[in-house]
């Protein structure tokens, strides 16, 4: 079985597309059972005198935001304005010679191009897939105004560029402190400048590109399906390079491009055995059993046979930390940085998983996944 007959294998269905309103932000903004009880965590007024949580480190993590939060806007579900917006920001481009549509020679030198300039703006990795329109919200709503509406998405638009954006290793170590907080942060704001720049790119060939961050459509599946990771028991996209500790934006294009496939590299033999991100949830939130096709909230998309987390029970332990937490990530044995030894174990985890054991035995030996002392991220 190939890797794309096995990643068809799992999309058992019915799965009908996700209203936007129901992801846990989301109803910690409008579900009234949520709008209270979820105060804390977006309350400026934060705890500013627990080690890891003190001024410099809520400093740093407003100062990661500040792209994302006033340039970009994705997380408030506009796509109308800043880098997201489904047009460009550069009034009369064909007027001046930017939109003219010019001749690719084929959709894999058009793909070749793409990628590179989604590397150049600043992407970790890059793939391509078609569109499954079962990803895009059904509906979606705008935090600021309150609207809640159809998505009216242009079908033409058939390809999804999807780019992973690293999030920096030390700072995530610090995990569920404060000094983690600005690797989210910035993150996001990676994201919406580099699928911003390369959908005017895109634009400036003469074709439509629609930017996308976690608005418009849910990006693990397409990002699977774009070759770039797995999905792991942490309900997280993990990749081999780097784990789960990504952030993921698209480009929704009209270009003809030439697509990846899915990529399985021991992900799932490895979790099954591990469990270390379900043992260090705080919130408990992570299953420890085998997949299912059994979700536990309105929260989650049905359809998959998928380790389901239960983000409820995250947002909980998120609220009393009045800061979100990556412990999850911190311990994913995936999450290691690069080098030749972690390169080869690796390795030997997509083509001899009777050995996974072993290696998380090492991991746990050599210290691997715990926390550092929030103070150390400024000597790094």
């Amino acid at each position: 079985m190939d890797d794309q007959e096995r990643h068809k294998r799992t999309l058992v269905g019915p799965i009908e597309r996700f209203d936007q309103i129901n992801e846990m932000f989301k109803r910690a903004r409008f579900d009234p059972e949520w709008i209270d009880r979820s105060q804390p965590f977006y309350t400026l007024d934060r705890a500013r005198d627990k080690h890891g949580f003190t001024h410099e480190y809520h400093a740093l993590v407003n100062a990661s935001w500040y792209v994302e939060d006033h340039l970009a806007m994705g997380i408030f579900g506009s796509n109308l304005e800043g880098l997201y917006s489904w047009e460009s920001l550069i009034p009369d481009m064909e007027e001046v010679g930017l939109a003219k549509r010019i001749d690719l020679s084929s959709p894999a030198e058009a793909t070749k191009k793409v990628k590179r300039a989604a590397r150049f703006f600043g992407a970790s990795l890059v793939g391509v897939c078609e569109l499954d329109e079962r990803w895009l919200y059904s509906q979606v709503v705008n935090t600021k105004t309150g609207d809640h509406y159809p998505l009216e998405f242009p079908p033409d638009c058939r390809y999804a560029i999807t780019m992973a954006v690293e999030m920096d290793y030390a700072l995530m170590q610090a995990s569920p402190t404060a000094a983690a907080g600005p690797a989210t942060g910035l993150g996001y704001s990676k994201m919406a400048f580099i699928a911003g720049l390369l959908a005017q790119f895109i634009r400036g060939l003469g074709y439509k590109a629609i930017p996308s961050g976690n608005d418009t459509a849910l990006s693990i599946p397409i990002a699977v399906e774009a070759g770039l990771g797995e999905l792991g028991r942490n309900g997280l996209l993990i990749t081999e390079d780097y784990g789960p500790r990504v952030r993921i934006c698209k480009v929704f294009t009209d270009m003809p491009l030439v697509s990846d496939k899915p990529r399985f590299f021991g992900v799932e033999e490895f979790c099954r055995v591990c469990m270390k991100c379900a043992e260090d949830c705080p919130s408990q939130a992570i299953p420890y059993g085998e997949k299912s096709t059994q979700v536990p909230t309105r929260s989650n998309s049905p359809g998959v046979h998928k380790w389901t987390i239960d983000p409820e029970q995250c947002f909980k332990f998120w609220i009393s930390n009045q800061m979100e937490c990556s412990n999850c990530i911190r311990v994913c044995p995936f999450n290691q940085e690069k080098g030749w030894i972690h390169d080869l174990v690796r390795y030997f985890v997509k083509r001899a998983p009777f050995l996974d054991r072993l290696f998380l035995r090492a991991h746990d030996a050599l210290g691997y996944g715990k926390q550092l002392d929030p103070s150390a991220i400024w000597d790094q």
